[in-house]
């Protein structure tokens, strides 16, 4: 991974994390939130102006005072006004004001502001339930490899693969790993069970994307004043719109690819014949002295990606970023909140990559008690040496050299953030059959199905790792089960041998 001053890497214990320079996010207590102020869509669109003060005389004089002018706006927009352009901001859902969506500001202030002293005061005000600055997570290729390693490593296959079939045995390697085809010939899959891929976006125009992939959008909002000095911000990363194309990283590509590819020199995606929602909520920087661009993004943009996806229907998300908590102020709410909750109570599973620290550590979202965390394993079992643990850790699936598509060609990807797609696509599969046989089915039996079915560990150190080894075959068979006992059942067990 790259290391840069004033810049953190989520899946590296590096000291101190980066937050944008020029705005920050709070929330105000429920009931408290001026109609006024206008959806930050409509603002990026154009079709609105931000708001100079909220109407709040303290709030508004301590914004002024730490941030000069201050532009406000709500990050989230409402469900119900989506399509209404210029109105994205009214009526808001009950479910939106109790989760805080609703509620959430984002301020832009001047340069040169202290963010985090502005934050702190504006703790102190009996409106405010948080102030956060907006932090930024960056991500690569998520290989545990130096920097020289990475720069050195061939990533795409493309034309020197073009003659391997689909179900050639060294494709299907991973998917075996987790008894795949039993799962799929379970369960094809459903196309109304929308999967989201929250990431750098992904290549429309792959040939592995002919089929089930879904318009998407695009909530990166990053200026250049954002960054440390020297990175090169490419492509778009500033409009809010329905393009979420994977130009330059390649991270959200290789996601999608485990999930939903057609199959034509790869084996098709896990999820079957659900559809893959691509939404961009990390842009592209390229580093001083680095040939490759990495996934860029504030909180505030994965935020809105994942709301986002909830309200365009997504059933599954595949979360693979994180920020680590040893990082983070501890006396401030953990990132993701917001989002995580408002998903689960919309009956969305959260399925987040655990982190390549290697060492035990926290990084949100995956700590979520609401998220399924997801450490990696080689296609043996045996856990990989850069899998982070910790109690909150769920399961593992595969995660080493992992056959997947890339920006044009394909590449072998590492790391726990492919590791989760394998989680996604199998928790798409459950959703898919229990709508094929009309039972009810949470997030949380979701992730009681997944843990319940997975194979043990291996011997060695696993604790900190999960339960053991996802077996999306045996998950599909006891939600069967469950079913014929009783459509109402709760799930419940410990994982098998």
């Amino acid at each position: 991974m790259i290391r840069l001053p004033r810049m953190v890497q989520p899946w590296h214990h590096y000291t101190g994390v980066y937050a944008s320079p020029t705005s920050l996010l709070v929330r105000l207590k429920s009931g408290e939130t001026p109609d006024h102020l206008p959806a930050a869509l409509d603002v990026r669109q154009g079709v609105c102006s931000t708001a100079d003060r909220t109407g709040h005389g303290a709030f508004d004089r301590v914004a002024s005072t730490f941030g000069g002018a201050v532009r406000i706006s709500r990050l989230h927009s409402a469900k119900s006004a989506l399509l209404r352009v210029g109105e994205r901001n009214r009526n808001y859902t009950n479910a939106e004001e109790a989760c805080g969506i609703s509620r959430v500001l984002r301020l832009d202030v001047e340069p040169g502001t202290h963010v985090g002293s502005m934050a702190i005061s504006l703790r102190q005000l009996d409106i405010v339930e948080s102030a956060t600055p907006n932090y930024l997570v960056a991500l690569g290729m998520d290989e545990p490899l130096s920097s020289e390693e990475r720069d050195n490593q061939e990533h795409t296959f493309g034309s020197r693969f073009d003659n391997v079939r689909s179900d050639d045995q060294e494709g299907w390697l991973h998917r075996d790993a987790i008894n795949g085809r039993q799962a799929l010939a379970r369960e094809p899959g459903d196309p109304a069970v929308i999967v989201a891929v929250v990431d750098s976006g992904v290549n429309p125009n792959h040939r592995e994307f002919s089929r089930g992939l879904r318009s998407g959008f695009d909530t990166v909002q990053l200026g250049h004043d954002e960054l440390a000095g020297g990175i090169a911000l490419l492509g778009d990363n500033a409009g809010a719109d329905v393009d979420p194309s994977d130009r330059h990283v390649g991270h959200g590509t290789g996601c999608a690819g485990i999930i939903g590819a057609a199959g034509q020199h790869i084996p098709p995606g896990m999820a079957g014949e659900c559809q893959v929602l691509p939404i961009r909520s990390l842009g592209a920087a390229l580093f001083p002295g680095k040939k490759r661009p990495v996934g860029v993004g504030a909180i505030s943009d994965l935020d809105a990606g994942v709301v986002m996806a909830v309200q365009l229907g997504a059933k599954v998300i595949n979360m693979s970023f994180g920020t680590d908590d040893a990082s983070l102020d501890p006396t401030l709410d953990k990132p993701h909140r917001e989002a995580v909750e408002f998903a689960t109570a919309q009956g969305c599973t959260l399925v987040a990559a655990a982190g390549n620290s290697g060492d035990r550590r926290t990084y949100w979202p995956a700590a979520f008690p609401e998220v399924v965390a997801v450490g990696s394993v080689s296609t043996d079992g045996t856990v990989s040496e850069f899998s982070t643990s910790g109690d909150h850790v769920a399961l593992c699936a595969p995660g080493e050299r992992v056959r997947t598509a890339h920006l044009e060609g394909y590449q072998r990807a590492t790391g726990t953030s492919f590791a989760a797609p394998f989680v996604a696509s199998v928790a798409a599969l459950l959703h898919s059959r229990a709508q094929r046989r009309s039972a009810p089915l949470s997030p949380h039996d979701v992730k009681t199905l997944l843990t319940t079915s997975a194979r043990t560990h291996r011997e060695g150190n696993t604790q900190g790792h999960g339960v053991g080894i996802l077996d999306g075959g045996r998950a599909l068979a006891m939600l069967d089960e469950a079913i014929d006992a009783d459509p109402s059942v709760e799930f419940g067990g410990t994982a098998h041998a």
